[in-house]
């Protein structure tokens, strides 16, 4: 007799051959539309699925978690972070969450250093330029930019990501700073020529280009803040391919209004998808460059993100613990 299937909700489409897969081992329900749920939609799925597929647009707060289904055990979130879903919540029913963490390093790191070139060589402006008929040729003093080679890069967070950028930064000829909750390895601290600052503050005053590679938790909430903002000097950029709550956004764009920064390249946002208009317009005038949250997109890494979800499924289905369990933050 064959053994019963877990039924698996997934909440947005996922690459082909992931759901291909899925539906091998799982009786699994897609999304089919690709259209967000509705909280509604997603307290209904949460009723009926033993597995829910969520990804870092679905909010799964405290709320959905108590009016979910007493056979709702695993929530598989499609996504390296976890501050979409209520982890607390979720122990205190009984559930596992799971993420992805890894598969995304490199993209993520190569979007960011793709950042700090496109604001500093102001990138975006210059592939404007043509399309639009406006070029009258080349002049020694348009469209000047600046170098990063022997510039400082202050990373805010040495994860797997914050270490990939300072790999590929200092093959740049940046001079890497660091702040982290501690010490990387010697080894590694050696090998990049890195300096760590156990202040954020001392750093951000001494840095050319910020770039905040952390995760968002309670304790990341506006690490950047209005007042830490304000110790970054007028020639200074700041680049986030993190979360956009980990920076005070409205803080980031009066200082660039004021032109009390050079730039910002930004590829996520405190309220997205809802995107200020006042940071809209400083992209228009070439003051910010601004992405919609595509640092991870590549075909690769959703496949890779989706066997990381497929593992984490069947490893729990077959009574064991999965390999990328989160545990609730203790504060």
């Amino acid at each position: 007799m064959s053994r019963r299937k877990a039924l698996v909700v997934v909440t947005r489409k996922l690459p082909d051959v992931v759901e291909t897969r899925m539906c091998e081992l799982f009786d699994t329900r897609l999304n089919i539309d690709d259209k967000p749920m509705s909280q509604a939609e997603l307290a209904e799925a949460m009723r009926v699925a033993e597995v829910l597929v969520p990804t870092v647009t679905d909010r799964i707060d405290a709320e959905l978690i108590a009016s979910a289904g007493e056979q709702l055990k695993l929530i598989a979130n499609f996504g390296t972070g976890v501050d979409n879903i209520d982890v607390t919540a979720a122990a205190s029913r009984g559930m596992t969450v799971t993420n992805t963490p890894g598969v995304l390093t490199e993209d993520t790191a190569d979007m960011t250093m793709a950042l700090i070139l496109a604001v500093a060589r102001r990138l975006v402006e210059g592939a404007k330029i043509i399309p639009s008929g406006e070029w009258a040729g080349w002049a020694p003093t348009w469209m000047l930019g600046h170098r990063i080679t022997g510039k400082r890069l202050g990373i805010v967070g040495m994860g797997r990501i914050g270490r990939a950028l300072a790999s590929r930064a200092k093959a740049f000829g940046l001079q890497i700073h660091y702040h982290n909750r501690r010490h990387v390895a010697a080894a590694v601290e050696e090998e990049l020529e890195a300096t760590y600052w156990e202040s954020l503050d001392q750093m951000l005053a001494r840095m050319d280009i910020v770039s905040v590679n952390c995760p968002h938790t309670p304790a990341t909430y506006h690490l950047l803040s209005a007042r830490r903002l304000k110790y970054l000097r007028p020639h200074a950029i700041v680049v986030n391919t993190a979360r956009g709550e980990i920076i005070d956004e409205n803080a980031l764009t009066r200082m660039l209004e004021a032109g009390e920064l050079a730039g910002a390249g930004l590829d996520v946002f405190e309220h997205e998808p809802a995107v200020s208009q006042k940071l809209v317009r400083l992209a228009n005038a070439g003051k910010v460059t601004l992405l919609p949250h595509m640092g991870s997109a590549t075909a690769e890494g959703r496949i890779d993100m989706g066997e990381k979800v497929i593992i984490n499924v069947k490893t729990f289905m077959d009574g064991h613990r999965p390999p990328d369990r989160v545990l609730p933050i203790m504060l």
